[in-house]
């Protein structure tokens, strides 16, 4: 079978509930927790004020809390959504700032408390490239033996120029090597990514697509570019807007497809964009939900009867 005819079955492009279903045969959720980690472009290692773009609480959910333990965190984010299936098992989102950055020992408590949690079934790992031990890899390849996990790589753009603008403190070198040590491990890798970050064009974030294909990933992030109030890019912004593009729904519904044409078709999409506060957010503005944009680039697919990976290259391998 082809790769378009697999491709016009159901969903234009594999999604990340198709991906947990080849590892679990009943409904997994995950629950987001702080666990009250740092960031080295925080405290003073790499840098201070962190990413441009950043304020982590306009992707923390409501019942986490760094305050509490992970059991307790766990507890108030299981019964937030056992309601929905009566057989949903959970994985352990260790999501605010970077879920690597400290002392080996405290890093693997709060990763057995989460895994000895009932119903819990495995870890999602959040981090940074250059936050990844040689110590600690080991000791996720063993744990990958037992447990379901993903860690997720924040690489946010290819192109270091991007990189420098946004106060990341790290380079896409950096990333492309984190990434290949993981996967050589047989640990799945996931992927973040920004689009429309300030100074790249549309042509420089479709080439994106075709950089990260190349690269030994499992599953990718994708979303767009948003202005949080609080942050160094928000005024950034104000002063030199016209150094920004701020994409309309329409705009960022065609980019994602044109993005996921060109993407490697045997990635899983978790999503294609992020929902921040109101209160929080200054632009885009789109008035929708993350379900109603999604159904809204599988239209699009239909409508141009495309699909992932349609105009995908395999190239040499980065």
């Amino acid at each position: 079978m082809t790769i378009r005819e697999t491709k016009t079955i159901a969903k234009p492009f594999n999604d990340f509930t198709t991906f947990l279903s080849l590892h679990f045969p009943h409904k997994v959720q995950k629950i987001s927790i702080d666990a009250g980690f740092s960031c080295p472009n925080r405290d003073g290692t790499k840098g201070r004020g962190g990413c441009t773009y950043c304020n982590n609480r306009s992707f923390s959910p409501e019942y986490e809390n760094c305050t509490k333990s992970i059991s307790e965190q766990l507890e108030k984010g299981i019964s937030f959504f056992s309601h929905k299936y009566a057989e949903m098992k959970y994985l352990a989102y260790f999501q605010s700032y970077t879920n690597t950055y400290n002392d080996i020992d405290v890093l693997i408590g709060l990763y057995e408390e989460a895994l000895s949690y009932p119903d819990v079934v495995g870890l999602v790992i959040s981090t940074r490239p250059d936050c990844m031990s040689e110590e600690l890899l080991k000791y996720l390849e063993k744990i990958n033996t037992k447990h379901f996990i993903i860690v997720e790589y924040g690489i946010e753009s290819t192109l270091n120029k991007t990189l420098e603008r946004v106060n990341r403190q790290h380079t896409f070198e950096e990333s492309c090597e984190t990434i290949k040590k993981t996967a050589c491990l047989g640990i799945p890798v996931g992927g973040h990514m920004i689009l429309g970050l300030p100074g790249e064009s549309y042509a420089e974030i479709l080439e994106h697509a075709s950089t990260l294909s190349n690269l030994p990933l499992t599953t990718i992030k994708l979303h767009q570019l948003q202005i949080i109030k609080g942050t160094a890019m928000a005024k950034e912004y104000k002063i030199l807007t016209d150094s920004f593009h701020i994409f309309d729904l329409d705009e960022y519904v065609d980019l994602c497809v044109d993005f996921t044409e060109r993407l490697n078709p045997n990635f899983y999409i978790e999503r294609f964009a992020s929902q921040s506060p109101k209160d929080l957010l200054l632009a885009p503005n789109w008035g929708i939900k993350n379900h109603e944009l999604t159904q809204k680039i599988i239209k699009r697919f239909k409508e141009r009867n495309t699909f992932q990976g349609k105009l995908y290259l395999k190239n040499e391998q980065i």
